[in-house]
């Protein structure tokens, strides 16, 4: 079991990525940001070109990425990929190898939230398929060239999957994880998502940690961006996200996080030097998270322990490579 013990980093939930990245340098290294033209993803890219690692952008939408990272300073790439196609998935990551002899950051940031049922792939549920078996993919497609690196004497290499207070809505639906049967609960189905991400992480860091890297999960925080698209404004009223003007509620901006700073938890993620000998746990503003009191699952700042159980990842990860190898 993940220890989720506080490294008492210092940092907390309105630091901003200069903070978490202040001495950081990235020079040499490449990173990859999925979802890295949109919402915090720009400011992922943003700050990790800024530390000097060259940061390539998969993108379904060239023109749209070309456009939102127009003002990024840096080496940035776009690459073209669509997570919800596994052949598109495995193409970059070949075309990827050809190009790089390194991959030493790979951030698995974009995501999908709430959405009506649709399906993906081989029949997957779109949330499972795009936020988990994806990135499942992507990572199984460049594991060898992460390994590669990590053996590098002074590496640091890490994979961070963007997780979710969500993860704490359901656990792995075992015997039914594509909803092919019961009543289809987007948010059910969310929260199983983001705790395949957050289970991912633990069996990456599993196979990773034997060359020298490691993986993390994170909670980004509460942020208003494109993630939200597929919900209303009289549903985001009812959550307690907005006012029926359409502005942020004043429960929501107290707990919201801006943009950038919904960018600090993955960066500290991926580049902290206290994290150099943990790993597969669930990080939540800029620290690692304490594992949930079972009487008190709602409280921030905590990870269920379902999310982090190491024999729920193995089961997790037996699955994945079975749904994305049919």
């Amino acid at each position: 079991m993940s220890t989720q013990q506080s490294t008492n980093s210092g940092f907390g939930h309105g630091s901003e990525p200069q903070d978490v990245l202040e001495g950081i340098d990235l020079t040499g290294k490449v990173a990859i940001v999925t979802g890295g033209y949109s919402g915090i993803g720009v400011e992922t890219v943003r700050g990790l070109a800024g530390a000097g690692a060259k940061v390539i952008v998969p993108a379904r939408n060239r023109e749209k990425a070309t456009a939102n990272l127009s003002d990024v300073v840096g080496d940035v790439a776009i690459m073209d990929m669509d997570l919800a196609d596994l052949s598109s998935v495995r193409a970059f990551a070949d075309q990827f190898a050809s190009e790089h002899d390194r991959l030493d950051l790979l951030i698995n940031n974009a995501g999908i939230m709430a959405c009506p049922l649709s399906r993906v792939g081989a029949g997957w549920e779109q949330q499972f398929g795009v936020n988990h078996l994806g990135h499942f993919a992507l990572a199984q497609a460049l594991m060898p060239l992460l390994e590669k690196t990590a053996k590098e004497p002074g590496s640091d290499v890490r994979v961070v999957a963007l997780s979710s207070t969500g993860h704490k809505l359901s656990d792995i639906r075992w015997d039914d994880p594509n909803w092919e049967s019961g009543e289809y609960d987007k948010w059910q189905a969310y929260g199983q998502a983001k705790t395949a991400d957050a289970l991912f992480a633990v069996g990456m860091n599993t196979r990773l940690a034997q060359h020298g890297g490691r993986a993390f999960s994170v909670h980004p925080g509460g942020i208003a961006t494109p993630l939200q698209r597929h919900l209303d404004n009289e549903e985001m009223v009812a959550l307690g996200w907005m006012n029926e003007d359409g502005e942020l509620s004043e429960q929501a901006a107290k707990m919201f996080k801006s943009v950038t700073q919904g960018a600090s938890t993955t960066l500290w993620a991926a580049t902290a030097p206290a994290l150099r000998d943990r790993g597969g746990e669930y990080c939540e503003d800029c620290d690692i998270a304490a594992l949930a009191d079972p009487e008190n699952p709602s409280r921030y700042n905590t990870v269920q322990p379902y999310a982090v159980d190491p024999d729920s990842a193995e089961r997790l990860w037996a699955m994945s490579e079975e749904m994305v190898a049919s």
